[in-house]
């Protein structure tokens, strides 16, 4: 969801920002991997690490209330990313949403920018013990939807968010947001969902299936074109 389909990332790390201001810390770029794609107690407890105060779970909190109040204000959607939908629609290719966030922010975006889109179901990160990075999310929502993993194609634009796709045994698409997201055998590189289209999930899971055949090229870089 956040910085793959809605433009929230930005907005994730404003909050990110403010709040590690109020603890005594300037958020920083050597700070982005503990921030950008992960869980909001991961991000609190690196928050509370870097600046020595704080207590956790009230971090979390305040991380919490204030990114529901920017996301509430609207988060637009990526480019490409209705037009991706659209064709999974017509085509009748099942679709859900699997996010890192909390339920609270994904139902605020689901029933704001993203309402009119007929997902199979969401999934957050309340809805399982582990979220991203672990394995966890991607195999219950391949279990939920009524498919093998192997069968499925995760789009990502994270590390954290390939990290748990590939674990769990998806293909995975990325399409990079802020920060660059390593190459590996079974994950295509886009720069944009406006390079996506079915077809090209399909081949993500064909080179999924033999990884020595078509993924040798793909790069780290979101100047990087997708297989086609």
């Amino acid at each position: 969801m956040d910085g793959t389909l809605v433009d929230t990332e930005v907005l994730w790390w404003r909050t990110a920002e403010r709040i590690a201001q109020g603890l005594g810390h300037e958020l920083n770029g050597a700070d982005a991997p503990e921030v950008v794609g992960r869980a909001v107690e991961d991000t609190a407890a690196h928050l509370v690490r870097v600046s020595g105060g704080g207590d956790p779970y009230e971090v979390a909190r305040a991380l919490t209330e204030d990114f529901f109040r920017r996301v509430e204000a609207g988060a637009p959607m990526r480019p490409g990313a209705q037009r991706l939908l659209t064709a999974l629609e017509a085509e009748g290719i099942p679709f859900a949403l699997v996010s890192a966030s909390p339920r609270l922010v994904v139902d605020s975006v689901v029933g704001g920018s993203l309402a009119h889109v007929p997902f199979a179901f969401t999934l957050s990160a309340d809805d399982t013990d582990r979220t991203k990075p672990h394995p966890d999310p991607y195999r219950t929502a391949a279990g939920r939807i009524g498919a093998a993993v192997r069968d499925c194609v995760a789009v990502e634009d994270s590390p954290d968010g390939a990290a748990s796709a590939e674990a769990a045994g998806c293909a995975v698409l990325v399409v990079p947001s802020l920060l660059e997201v390593p190459a590996s055998p079974v994950r295509t590189f886009a720069p944009s969902l406006e390079d996506v289209t079915p077809e090209l999930l399909r081949r993500c899971l064909a080179a999924a299936a033999a990884p020595g055949q078509g993924r040798q090229e793909a790069r780290p870089s979101s100047s990087t074109t997708p297989s086609t």
